[in-house]
Protein backbone atom coordinates (compact mmCIF):
# COMPACT_ATOMS: atom_id res chain seq x y z
CA UNK A 1 0.00 0.00 0.00
CA UNK A 2 1.18 3.44 -0.85
CA UNK A 3 1.39 6.30 2.07
CA UNK A 4 -1.48 7.28 3.50
CA UNK A 5 -1.90 10.85 4.40
CA UNK A 6 -5.17 13.28 6.51
CA UNK A 7 -6.44 16.48 5.25
CA UNK A 8 -8.52 18.70 7.19
CA UNK A 9 -10.76 20.48 6.38
CA UNK A 10 -11.32 21.48 10.30
CA UNK A 11 -14.95 20.81 9.57
CA UNK A 12 -17.53 23.01 12.02
CA UNK A 13 -20.56 21.02 13.07
CA UNK A 14 -24.04 22.56 13.69
CA UNK A 15 -24.19 23.03 17.06
CA UNK A 16 -20.63 23.65 17.65
CA UNK A 17 -17.96 26.30 17.70
CA UNK A 18 -14.62 26.70 15.83
CA UNK A 19 -13.09 25.98 18.93
CA UNK A 20 -14.35 22.70 19.10
CA UNK A 21 -13.45 22.03 16.05
CA UNK A 22 -9.61 23.42 16.32
CA UNK A 23 -9.43 20.63 19.47
CA UNK A 24 -10.66 17.91 17.98
CA UNK A 25 -7.82 18.58 15.11
CA UNK A 26 -5.56 18.66 17.40
CA UNK A 27 -6.54 14.99 18.89
CA UNK A 28 -6.71 13.68 15.42
CA UNK A 29 -3.21 14.58 13.98
CA UNK A 30 -2.09 12.84 17.22
CA UNK A 31 -3.96 9.64 16.86
CA UNK A 32 -2.93 10.51 13.14
CA UNK A 33 0.52 10.01 14.02
CA UNK A 34 0.46 6.98 16.54
CA UNK A 35 -1.63 5.09 13.33
CA UNK A 36 1.52 5.89 10.97
CA UNK A 37 0.01 8.67 8.60
CA UNK A 38 2.73 10.04 6.65
CA UNK A 39 1.50 13.72 6.49
CA UNK A 40 -1.30 15.99 7.78
CA UNK A 41 -1.91 18.76 5.70
CA UNK A 42 -5.09 21.63 6.56
CA UNK A 43 -6.55 23.81 3.90
CA UNK A 44 -7.31 27.04 3.11
CA UNK A 45 -10.68 28.64 3.15
CA UNK A 46 -12.43 31.65 3.84
CA UNK A 47 -16.17 32.93 4.88
CA UNK A 48 -16.97 29.52 5.02
CA UNK A 49 -19.03 28.50 8.33
CA UNK A 50 -18.80 24.80 8.18
CA UNK A 51 -14.93 24.92 7.77
CA UNK A 52 -11.88 26.70 10.37
CA UNK A 53 -9.09 26.14 8.36
CA UNK A 54 -8.18 29.65 7.39
CA UNK A 55 -4.72 30.49 8.55
CA UNK A 56 -2.82 26.69 7.73
CA UNK A 57 0.63 28.75 8.55
CA UNK A 58 -0.81 29.28 11.97
CA UNK A 59 -2.54 26.10 12.26
CA UNK A 60 0.21 24.18 11.03
CA UNK A 61 2.48 25.56 13.75
CA UNK A 62 0.01 24.10 16.31
CA UNK A 63 -0.13 21.10 15.08
CA UNK A 64 3.06 20.37 14.63
CA UNK A 65 3.90 21.12 18.18
CA UNK A 66 1.42 18.65 19.16
CA UNK A 67 3.37 16.15 17.62
CA UNK A 68 6.85 14.88 17.01
CA UNK A 69 6.87 12.86 13.70
CA UNK A 70 4.37 13.81 10.93
CA UNK A 71 5.12 15.55 8.46
CA UNK A 72 2.04 18.51 8.57
CA UNK A 73 1.58 21.23 6.05
CA UNK A 74 -0.87 22.90 3.57
CA UNK A 75 -3.35 21.24 1.31
CA UNK A 76 -3.22 24.27 0.51
CA UNK A 77 -1.81 27.83 0.74
CA UNK A 78 -4.17 29.87 -1.76
CA UNK A 79 -0.73 31.55 -3.31
CA UNK A 80 -2.53 34.21 -5.05
CA UNK A 81 -4.08 35.49 -2.15
CA UNK A 82 -0.43 36.54 -0.65
CA UNK A 83 2.81 38.25 -1.05
CA UNK A 84 5.24 35.19 -2.23
CA UNK A 85 8.11 36.90 0.48
CA UNK A 86 5.11 36.44 3.70
CA UNK A 87 4.63 32.53 2.54
CA UNK A 88 8.43 32.35 2.21
CA UNK A 89 8.78 33.63 5.54
CA UNK A 90 6.60 31.86 7.12
CA UNK A 91 6.96 28.37 6.16
CA UNK A 92 10.63 29.01 6.58
CA UNK A 93 9.72 29.83 10.12
CA UNK A 94 7.89 26.59 10.53
CA UNK A 95 10.88 24.60 8.79
CA UNK A 96 13.06 25.65 11.37
CA UNK A 97 10.71 25.34 14.13
CA UNK A 98 10.61 21.82 12.69
CA UNK A 99 13.08 20.46 10.70
CA UNK A 100 12.27 18.05 7.66
CA UNK A 101 8.96 17.92 8.78
CA UNK A 102 7.15 20.66 6.85
CA UNK A 103 4.96 20.15 3.57
CA UNK A 104 3.97 23.61 1.60
CA UNK A 105 1.19 22.48 -0.37
CA UNK A 106 0.51 25.55 -3.40
CA UNK A 107 -2.95 25.93 -4.55
CA UNK A 108 -3.82 28.41 -7.22
CA UNK A 109 -7.81 29.11 -6.35
CA UNK A 110 -9.13 32.05 -3.86
CA UNK A 111 -10.58 29.42 -1.61
CA UNK A 112 -13.67 31.59 -1.12
CA UNK A 113 -16.09 34.00 -3.35
CA UNK A 114 -15.08 36.76 -5.53
CA UNK A 115 -15.79 39.38 -2.74
CA UNK A 116 -13.58 38.01 0.22
CA UNK A 117 -10.96 36.87 -2.26
CA UNK A 118 -10.99 40.74 -3.32
CA UNK A 119 -10.44 41.97 0.17
CA UNK A 120 -7.76 39.12 1.44
CA UNK A 121 -5.47 40.41 -1.69
CA UNK A 122 -6.61 43.97 -1.63
CA UNK A 123 -7.82 44.98 -5.31
CA UNK A 124 -11.22 45.72 -6.47
CA UNK A 125 -13.35 42.62 -7.02
CA UNK A 126 -13.04 44.02 -11.15
CA UNK A 127 -9.34 42.84 -10.98
CA UNK A 128 -9.73 39.16 -9.90
CA UNK A 129 -10.13 38.52 -13.67
CA UNK A 130 -6.95 40.10 -14.85
CA UNK A 131 -4.52 37.93 -16.29
CA UNK A 132 -3.11 35.24 -14.22
CA UNK A 133 0.63 35.39 -12.40
CA UNK A 134 0.70 32.11 -10.49
CA UNK A 135 3.67 30.73 -12.51
CA UNK A 136 5.46 34.05 -12.12
CA UNK A 137 4.62 33.56 -7.97
CA UNK A 138 5.89 29.91 -7.59
CA UNK A 139 9.54 30.94 -9.28
CA UNK A 140 9.35 34.03 -6.74
CA UNK A 141 8.45 32.15 -3.72
CA UNK A 142 11.36 28.89 -4.62
CA UNK A 143 14.07 31.91 -5.49
CA UNK A 144 13.68 32.97 -1.80
CA UNK A 145 13.88 29.69 -0.12
CA UNK A 146 17.00 29.23 -2.21
CA UNK A 147 18.71 32.40 -1.24
CA UNK A 148 18.98 34.08 -5.18
CA UNK A 149 16.58 36.45 -4.66
CA UNK A 150 16.83 40.07 -4.71
CA UNK A 151 15.49 40.38 -1.33
CA UNK A 152 17.13 38.68 1.99
CA UNK A 153 14.17 36.25 3.28
CA UNK A 154 15.10 35.52 6.26
CA UNK A 155 14.53 32.11 7.96
CA UNK A 156 13.67 31.30 4.26
CA UNK A 157 16.74 31.11 3.29
CA UNK A 158 18.32 27.57 3.80
CA UNK A 159 15.21 26.85 6.34
CA UNK A 160 12.69 25.03 2.59
CA UNK A 161 10.11 22.60 2.98
CA UNK A 162 8.56 20.08 0.98
CA UNK A 163 6.77 22.24 -2.05
CA UNK A 164 3.90 20.38 -3.85
CA UNK A 165 1.26 22.08 -6.52
CA UNK A 166 -2.08 21.46 -5.53
CA UNK A 167 -5.03 21.11 -8.77
CA UNK A 168 -8.31 20.23 -9.63
CA UNK A 169 -7.98 20.74 -13.16
CA UNK A 170 -5.26 20.07 -15.79
CA UNK A 171 -4.02 24.04 -16.21
CA UNK A 172 -2.17 23.10 -12.41
CA UNK A 173 -1.11 19.46 -13.64
CA UNK A 174 1.18 21.32 -16.57
CA UNK A 175 2.40 23.84 -14.18
CA UNK A 176 3.73 20.86 -11.81
CA UNK A 177 5.63 19.05 -14.75
CA UNK A 178 6.79 22.21 -16.18
CA UNK A 179 8.47 22.94 -12.68
CA UNK A 180 9.06 19.78 -11.81
CA UNK A 181 7.35 19.75 -8.57
CA UNK A 182 5.50 16.88 -6.72
CA UNK A 183 1.87 17.09 -7.63
CA UNK A 184 -1.44 16.73 -5.54
CA UNK A 185 -4.79 16.12 -6.97
CA UNK A 186 -8.26 16.72 -5.57
CA UNK A 187 -9.57 13.75 -6.70
CA UNK A 188 -12.24 14.25 -3.50
CA UNK A 189 -14.52 17.52 -5.51
CA UNK A 190 -13.02 17.02 -9.13
CA UNK A 191 -12.84 13.22 -9.43
CA UNK A 192 -14.07 13.57 -13.35
CA UNK A 193 -10.49 15.48 -14.12
CA UNK A 194 -8.45 13.33 -11.91
CA UNK A 195 -6.75 10.57 -14.81
CA UNK A 196 -6.87 13.32 -17.69
CA UNK A 197 -4.79 15.79 -14.55
CA UNK A 198 -2.31 13.46 -13.56
CA UNK A 199 -1.72 12.13 -17.49
CA UNK A 200 -0.79 16.09 -18.24
CA UNK A 201 1.24 15.88 -15.26
CA UNK A 202 3.12 13.13 -16.12
CA UNK A 203 3.37 14.53 -20.23
CA UNK A 204 4.91 17.90 -18.65
CA UNK A 205 7.14 16.44 -16.69
CA UNK A 206 10.54 17.87 -16.50
CA UNK A 207 13.59 16.56 -14.37
CA UNK A 208 14.29 19.22 -11.24
CA UNK A 209 16.76 19.50 -8.56
CA UNK A 210 13.96 18.40 -6.30
CA UNK A 211 12.66 15.13 -8.89
CA UNK A 212 14.27 13.68 -10.99
CA UNK A 213 10.69 11.70 -12.35
CA UNK A 214 6.61 12.48 -11.76
CA UNK A 215 5.64 12.05 -7.62
CA UNK A 216 2.03 12.34 -7.43
CA UNK A 217 -0.58 12.49 -4.59
CA UNK A 218 -4.71 12.20 -4.63
CA UNK A 219 -6.78 13.84 -1.84
CA UNK A 220 -10.03 11.50 -1.57
CA UNK A 221 -12.91 11.07 0.74
CA UNK A 222 -13.77 8.08 2.56
CA UNK A 223 -16.36 7.16 4.86
CA UNK A 224 -15.11 4.18 7.33
CA UNK A 225 -17.26 2.22 9.97
CA UNK A 226 -18.47 -0.74 10.73
CA UNK A 227 -20.93 -1.55 8.80
CA UNK A 228 -21.95 -0.52 5.08
CA UNK A 229 -25.31 1.22 6.69
CA UNK A 230 -23.13 2.98 9.50
CA UNK A 231 -20.72 4.63 6.84
CA UNK A 232 -23.55 5.49 4.40
CA UNK A 233 -25.38 7.53 7.48
CA UNK A 234 -21.81 8.98 8.61
CA UNK A 235 -21.31 10.18 4.89
CA UNK A 236 -24.55 12.08 4.03
CA UNK A 237 -24.24 14.99 6.32
CA UNK A 238 -21.03 15.92 4.29
CA UNK A 239 -23.03 15.43 1.11
CA UNK A 240 -25.96 17.29 2.37
CA UNK A 241 -23.59 20.25 3.10
CA UNK A 242 -22.14 20.34 -0.02
CA UNK A 243 -25.59 20.43 -1.47
CA UNK A 244 -26.02 23.13 0.20
CA UNK A 245 -23.02 24.55 -0.68
CA UNK A 246 -23.33 24.64 -4.52
CA UNK A 247 -27.02 25.82 -4.19
CA UNK A 248 -24.94 29.42 -3.00
CA UNK A 249 -25.70 28.69 0.97
CA UNK A 250 -22.39 27.20 2.87
CA UNK A 251 -23.45 25.66 6.06
CA UNK A 252 -22.03 24.17 8.80
CA UNK A 253 -22.29 20.25 9.31
CA UNK A 254 -25.97 19.37 9.88
CA UNK A 255 -26.96 17.10 12.33
CA UNK A 256 -29.12 13.58 12.14
CA UNK A 257 -32.37 16.07 12.58
CA UNK A 258 -31.37 17.91 10.23
CA UNK A 259 -30.52 15.27 7.99
CA UNK A 260 -34.02 13.59 8.42
CA UNK A 261 -35.80 16.53 7.52
CA UNK A 262 -34.39 17.41 4.44
CA UNK A 263 -36.88 17.24 1.77
CA UNK A 264 -34.80 15.68 -0.90
CA UNK A 265 -35.95 16.50 -4.13
CA UNK A 266 -35.18 13.73 -7.09
CA UNK A 267 -32.61 16.59 -7.96
CA UNK A 268 -31.13 16.69 -4.53
CA UNK A 269 -30.84 12.57 -4.18
CA UNK A 270 -29.26 12.27 -7.53
CA UNK A 271 -26.43 15.14 -6.98
CA UNK A 272 -25.87 13.33 -3.82
CA UNK A 273 -25.79 9.94 -5.49
CA UNK A 274 -23.46 11.82 -8.09
CA UNK A 275 -20.71 12.85 -5.37
CA UNK A 276 -21.16 10.04 -3.23
CA UNK A 277 -20.31 7.57 -6.66
CA UNK A 278 -16.71 8.91 -6.40
CA UNK A 279 -16.17 8.69 -2.93
CA UNK A 280 -15.02 4.88 -0.78
CA UNK A 281 -18.00 4.83 2.03
CA UNK A 282 -18.15 1.56 3.61
CA UNK A 283 -16.95 -1.36 6.20
CA UNK A 284 -13.40 -1.80 6.63
CA UNK A 285 -13.79 -4.53 3.44
CA UNK A 286 -15.08 -2.50 1.30
CA UNK A 287 -13.18 0.33 1.64
CA UNK A 288 -9.53 -1.50 1.39
CA UNK A 289 -11.20 -3.06 -1.88
CA UNK A 290 -12.24 0.77 -3.03
CA UNK A 291 -8.47 2.01 -1.79
CA UNK A 292 -6.77 0.30 -3.65
CA UNK A 293 -8.85 0.03 -6.93
CA UNK A 294 -8.19 3.33 -6.62
CA UNK A 295 -4.37 3.51 -5.93
CA UNK A 296 -4.07 1.01 -8.96
CA UNK A 297 -6.25 2.95 -11.66
CA UNK A 298 -4.67 6.28 -11.22
CA UNK A 299 -0.87 5.27 -10.20
CA UNK A 300 -0.41 7.96 -7.75
CA UNK A 301 2.41 7.18 -4.97
CA UNK A 302 0.39 8.25 -2.33
CA UNK A 303 -3.26 9.39 -0.97
CA UNK A 304 -4.59 11.40 1.04
CA UNK A 305 -8.15 11.00 2.96
CA UNK A 306 -10.12 13.67 3.79
CA UNK A 307 -13.61 12.69 6.37
CA UNK A 308 -16.02 15.13 7.97
CA UNK A 309 -18.75 13.84 9.83
CA UNK A 310 -20.64 15.36 12.29
CA UNK A 311 -19.78 14.06 15.39
CA UNK A 312 -15.81 14.25 15.81
CA UNK A 313 -15.22 10.70 17.31
CA UNK A 314 -16.93 9.19 14.55
CA UNK A 315 -14.30 11.38 12.16
CA UNK A 316 -11.36 9.54 14.30
CA UNK A 317 -12.87 6.28 14.01
CA UNK A 318 -13.21 5.90 10.34
CA UNK A 319 -9.34 6.82 10.64
CA UNK A 320 -8.69 4.32 12.81
CA UNK A 321 -10.79 1.41 10.86
CA UNK A 322 -9.33 2.90 7.75
CA UNK A 323 -5.38 2.72 9.06
CA UNK A 324 -6.53 -0.90 10.02
CA UNK A 325 -8.15 -2.28 6.86
CA UNK A 326 -5.47 -1.28 4.61
CA UNK A 327 -1.92 -1.30 7.04
CA UNK A 328 -1.18 1.49 7.48
CA UNK A 329 2.17 0.90 9.65
CA UNK A 330 2.11 0.84 13.08
CA UNK A 331 -2.01 1.07 12.71
CA UNK A 332 -4.03 0.03 16.64
CA UNK A 333 -7.29 0.78 16.40
CA UNK A 334 -9.07 1.77 20.02
CA UNK A 335 -10.86 -1.30 21.18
Amino acid sequence: MVPLSVLDLVPVSDGSSATDALAHSTRLVQRAEELGFTRYWVAEHHAMPGIASSSPPVLIAHLAGATERIRVGSGGVMLPNHRPLVVAEQFGTLEALHPDRIDLGLGRAPGTDPATAAALRGIDAAQLNAPDDFPDQLVELASYFRGDADVLAVPAKGNAPSLWLLGSSGYSAKVAGMLGLPFAFAHHFSARNTMPALELYREHFRPSAMLSEPYSMIAASVFCAPTGDAARELALPSALQFLHLRLGDPRELPGPEEVAAFEWTDAARAFVEQRQADQIIGDPATVRAGVEELVSRTGVDELMVTTATYRGEDRLRSYELLADAVGVPGATTAA
